[in-house]
């Protein structure tokens, strides 16, 4: 008899432990290597992220034309787009699996549904707090860089590399997006965990042990400030303004899926796409490994990878008090 993938307490904890990406393989594994890169990673939500990037620059955003001025009208259209946009995707995917509780906790990594009556949160409730903390502060920074690069391309100081006729720097700029933003996450996350920005910042988005795709970028406004902060590779390096969006987009949305608080989302009986970063979900729980994420995989190389073994939770564990005794 198999194995159950959930605990005496009822939480699901996948079966297989958490590998590198085959891009980092040793020998090389190319057609692996290549499957991943534009399949693996990306598959579903990526190819979703992408396609919306297209519709949201050609369609939902105000012409370049009219952005060489900080004007209020603009910027104010950009703002309601990016929180109708995250409303939508994030706020679907939570009525999906916490209000219709289409699968009930099927693949559900804790055993609870999301807090409530907890005086941690804002108004005592954990999807209200995180709401608020996603569209009052993180839309408003979200769209604070977003706009800065846009002005800055608007006013001709970068060159617009044109898609028709740089269509492999394009691809390589669109690919750049999911491995910039995970190189950034590392470092910055890093830095959060540093004991006086912790308790000033990131503590906030900690409280959340038990996760929900508002939980994403529930954040504090000083924690939005360097999360966003990877549009400032934009302000330097040229690129097509999908990109910018992507950027955004990636950014702000993306984390939903990943703080989802599900492995799964079951789509039909016998169908099923991946959602929950299992991960990162080990970070919530433990908090002193996994900073950044399996794309580039940093903690790997700085010792504070956790696989998802009881055997990787051990290692980690006396990581831990070695450290403590050789600072004592």
């Amino acid at each position: 008899m198999a194995a159950s993938p959930y605990n005496s307490g009822g939480d699901y904890q996948p079966e297989s432990t958490i590998g590198t990406p085959p891009l980092y393989a040793w020998p090389p594994r190319p057609l692996a290597a290549l499957k991943w890169l534009f399949f693996d990673m990306l598959f579903p939500w990526g190819h979703l992220l992408i396609g919306l990037a297209f519709v949201t620059w050609y369609w939902l955003t105000p012409s370049l034309a009219t952005m060489t001025e900080f004007e209020p009208g603009w910027i104010a259209l950009v703002w309601l787009r990016n929180a109708a946009l995250l409303t939508l995707i994030v706020g679907g995917l939570h009525w999906w699996l916490y209000m219709r509780h289409s699968q009930q906790r099927q693949y559900k990594f804790h055993d609870k549904w999301l807090a409530t009556g907890n005086e941690a949160f804002l108004w005592g409730d954990q999807v209200k707090d995180n709401m608020f903390w996603c569209i009052v502060s993180g839309v408003s920074f979200w769209t604070f860089y977003e706009v800065i690069t846009y002005w800055i391309y608007a006013n001709g100081m970068l060159p617009i590399p044109a898609i028709a006729e740089h269509p492999i720097y394009f691809v390589f700029s669109l690919l750049a997006v999911f491995f910039w933003s995970t190189f950034h996450f590392y470092f910055v996350h890093r830095l959060l965990h540093w004991q006086p920005i912790y308790k000033v910042a990131h503590e906030l988005h900690h409280r959340n042990v038990n996760t929900g795709p508002w939980t994403g970028i529930s954040m504090h406004p000083l924690e939005h400030v360097v999360y966003f902060s990877l549009f400032v590779l934009w302000w330097f390096v040229p690129v097509h303004p999908v990109i910018i969006v992507l950027t955004g987009l990636f950014q702000a949305i993306s984390p939903a899926f990943s703080h989802s608080g599900f492995d799964y989302i079951r789509v039909t009986r016998n169908f099923r796409v991946s959602t929950g970063d299992w991960y990162h979900q080990l970070h919530h729980q433990y908090f002193n490994f996994n900073y950044g994420n399996t794309t580039t995989p940093f903690d790997k190389l700085f010792g504070s990878w956790h696989d998802g073994s009881r055997e990787s939770l051990q290692q980690q564990k006396q990581r831990k008090r070695n450290r403590r005794k050789q600072t004592v």
